[in-house]
């Protein structure tokens, strides 16, 4: 039976054995990576890992929650700072796809891990679904927040975020050589100002 840990430093040492194993996961590959080396790695026990967790798929999926909120933690942050509105969000969208390829050239190897995998496993496919929707139904929150209001308000943030990622995805993974990105991203940043208006 593994447990939640209600002590601090026991809180800790299960945080570090996600952050760790998620790291290694990543970097080795999910399945060259086994439970021992994730112990070691995180400078515990086998022992201790069992404790908090029944295999290595638990670890990896709660690395994901971690990791997805760490990557969309920058575009809840710049809309929840600022007032907005949508005739005048040009700079907010331009800097929330600088923060975005930010962090996703963090962790490039974490993003290429996760993709395959969910690919792999439905359940890893399921938490990076889950956290699209959640990421969405947070942005429109913020513009209700902000009194923006739309018609098919899901489907339009969802878009937005959709090209935002995507781009992202072009500027740090693909690189194509004969592309301006400079324009690619004043094209998006128009495209997403236009769905979210229209």
């Amino acid at each position: 039976m593994t447990r939640i840990p209600t002590q601090q430093r026991s809180i800790e040492k299960r945080n570090r054995i996600i952050e760790k194993g998620f790291e290694l996961m990543c970097e080795q590959g999910y399945y060259n990576t086994d439970t021992a080396k994730i112990a070691k790695y995180a400078g515990v026990s086998t022992g201790i890992v069992y404790q908090y967790f029944n295999d290595k798929k638990e670890i990896f999926l709660e690395g994901i929650k971690n990791y997805s909120q760490s990557i969309m933690f920058p575009l809840i942050e710049i809309l929840d700072k600022k007032k907005l509105d949508l005739n005048n969000i040009d700079t907010v969208i331009k800097d929330i796809i600088k923060k975005l390829i930010k962090s996703h050239n963090v962790s490039k190897k974490a993003h290429e891990e996760m993709m395959a995998m969910s690919h792999l496993d439905e359940d890893i496919g399921n938490i990076l679904k889950q956290s699209e929707i959640d990421t969405t139904n947070k942005v429109i929150e913020i513009f209700s927040k902000n009194n923006i209001t739309m018609d098919n308000a899901f489907e339009k943030v969802h878009i937005a975020i959709n090209l935002m990622d995507n781009l992202c995805h072009e500027v740090v993974y693909h690189k194509h050589k004969n592309i301006n990105y400079e324009i690619m991203i004043e094209i998006t940043t128009n495209e997403i100002k236009n769905i979210l208006k229209n």
